[in-house]
């Protein structure tokens, strides 16, 4: 596949008062081109969909966002940019991915992409409704109201093809295995580790599918990270040493590798269709087990609070340096990380998008 042959590299943007920042671009296959990013899944890529909403899975207050563009906190479950942000800056698409429910969005803003995404979602319903957050099937709806207005916009024609060559990421099921699973028995008494991967995976399935019936045609499902490693994973069950917890880790390993078969299979049933499995796993787990490697001091706690177990509302101090730091609180990464993560998953899968 011919490439273009330019590098990674970087502009500024300069506003007046002084305020820039940086765009990077990364190489998109030669004659191709993605108009647009949607997103929709949880916390690791919600960009304030939740600050309407009347539930504890929100941050839109300090010190979240103390990094941000002002030091602003929007509902981001970071420091600064999350995933979402990074992946469109990445592509030179725009700098910021915007909620779809952001009370400031322009009709403008609806050609070049937008977030669905609610942290606290799971593929499970169960998972949202316990968070009292937007589920998937309602992040679809919400989905199907943005293609009408999409159309309004720009035209049938114009919105077919804007669907057809856009980025669709999706990115959740953390919450179903910490949360819903092991934190309740309201799906263990049902279901073992497999099972209930099992049900995930039908429900992720079910609606990239959906997205496919929509006009998506380039899907990216990310896979879970190393759950067992997270802080507050380690803090409540990884004993008195916070180690990381095997259990966890393997029941996202298991996941991930049931999601990727399926997603292998839909491929095959849509062949005009880019469906790519994500991996999150591999890349995050050596950054916590060697963050010297990446530039990062600390990796089995956040830098908000004690870091061992607070995340949003007991987020009420934060660490000196959060650059020193892969984890923000005990449950999401610091800008910082998440940038070069994003890099390094662009780096690998974006060609298979085409």
């Amino acid at each position: 596949m011919k490439l273009l042959s330019f590098k990674i590299y970087s502009f500024l943007v300069c506003y007046s008062l002084l305020l820039c920042y940086v765009k990077a671009v990364t190489r998109i296959p030669y004659n191709e081109s993605i108009p647009a990013v949607i997103v929709f899944g949880d916390s690791i890529v919600d960009t304030g969909n939740n600050n309407g909403l009347k539930t504890v899975s929100k941050v839109n207050y300090p010190p979240y966002g103390q990094d941000f563009m002002g030091g602003k906190p929007t509902g981001r479950f970071s420091n600064g940019k999350v995933p979402a942000d990074l992946i469109v800056e990445e592509l030179g698409i725009k700098e910021l991915l915007p909620a779809y429910l952001d009370p400031t969005l322009q009709p403008v803003d609806l050609i070049t992409g937008v977030n669905f995404a609610s942290g606290g979602a799971g593929y499970d319903p169960l998972t949202s409704e316990l968070a009292k957050v937007i589920s998937l099937s309602r992040q679809l709806e919400m989905f199907k109201e943005y293609i009408l207005k999409l159309r309004e916009i720009v035209g049938e024609d114009r919105k077919n093809e804007i669907l057809a060559n856009s980025l669709f990421i999706l990115v959740t099921g953390t919450n179903d295995i910490i949360n819903t699973y092991f934190n309740t028995p309201l799906r263990k008494s049902y279901y073992d580790v497999s099972s209930y991967a099992d049900l995930l995976v039908r429900s992720a399935s079910s609606f990239v599918q959906d997205l496919y019936g929509l006009g998506a045609r380039r899907i990216g499902v990310f896979g879970i990270p190393p759950i067992g490693c997270l802080p507050s994973q380690r803090t409540l069950r990884g004993g008195e040493e916070r180690e990381c917890v095997d259990y966890l880790n393997q029941a996202a390993q298991l996941f991930n590798s049931k999601l990727a078969a399926e997603l292998s299979s839909l491929g095959n049933k849509f062949p005009d269709s880019r469906m790519v499995y994500v991996d999150v796993y591999n890349l995050p787990l050596d950054v916590i087990y060697n963050p010297q490697k990446y530039g990062f001091k600390i990796s089995d706690k956040g830098c908000c609070g004690t870091g061992k177990i607070e995340v949003a509302e007991l987020c009420t101090f934060t660490c000196s340096s959060d650059s020193d730091y892969v984890f923000w609180d005990s449950f999401h990464l610091t800008e910082k990380a998440y940038r070069q993560l994003v890099h390094q998953i662009l780096a690998q899968h974006l060609s298979s998008f085409f």
